[in-house]
């Protein structure tokens, strides 16, 4: 059974006049977090996608990117997304749902926020209402400043991404500081572990463009300091 499947299965159990976001109540435990986690990406994305003004067929394909989604579960997926994006109640009680849901396991708010960030830049801009959008995602997943500066510099194109800011470090960090952090980045990237975090296998490819930024920022700073 397909993630898309189960998905839906989930909104099916809706009663007459609940919103989507009733779905995260039900979802607390494994195996059902990683639907739980697959819902929060499309329901947040497609409250982001209305951020800058204009839903693009950008926008939408990304969400294919992001879970790898089957022809024959992209009806599933384009529900989901449709009943967000209708939905009356506002971005913010989405994340404090979801905040609910997952409580204080931060690593599964960063894997949240680079599903985000990848539909933010789907279509080559980067939104100021965007921004704002997931700096208040951010903030109430409660992610540091820091942190949310360094994923911003993976996927913002505005200059060269500083290496420093990507791995969340100073140029003053000890090297055996910064090779600790990256030590820890590269273990918390590895797919093994986003799926115990509860993200689904469809969304592993998340992992795939993290893994590529911080190899390079630390073969960056690694070779400066050589």
């Amino acid at each position: 059974m397909s993630i898309w499947t189960r998905i839906s299965d989930a909104i099916a159990a809706l009663t007459k006049g609940e919103s989507l976001s009733e779905v995260f109540e039900r979802l607390k435990t494994p195996p059902e977090r990683s639907v739980a986690f697959a819902i929060a990406v499309v329901a947040l994305g497609a409250k982001m996608a209305k951020a800058d003004g204009l839903v693009t067929r950008d926008e939408v394909t990304a969400f294919r990117e992001v879970f790898q989604i089957a022809r024959e579960d992209e009806a599933g997926a384009a529900r989901v997304f449709n009943l967000a994006r209708q939905d009356v109640a506002g971005f913010e009680e989405y994340a404090l749902r979801i905040k609910g849901l997952f409580g204080e396991e931060h690593s599964c708010y960063c894997d949240l926020m680079e599903g985000l960030f990848h539909i933010a830049m789907a279509d080559g801009t980067y939104h100021p209402n965007e921004d704002v959008f997931l700096g208040r995602v951010a903030e109430i997943f409660g992610m540091a400043e820091n942190e949310f500066v360094a994923m911003r510099a993976r996927f913002v194109p505005d200059a060269e991404p500083d290496p420093y800011s990507v791995l969340g470090v100073s140029p003053e960090t000890p090297i055996s500081e910064i090779r600790k952090v990256w030590r820890r980045l590269v273990r918390e990237t590895h797919p093994d572990s986003m799926i115990a975090r509860g993200v689904p296998e469809e969304a592993i490819r998340l992992a795939e463009k993290k893994m590529i930024d911080i190899n390079r920022a630390w073969d960056e700073i690694n070779g400066a300091a050589a």
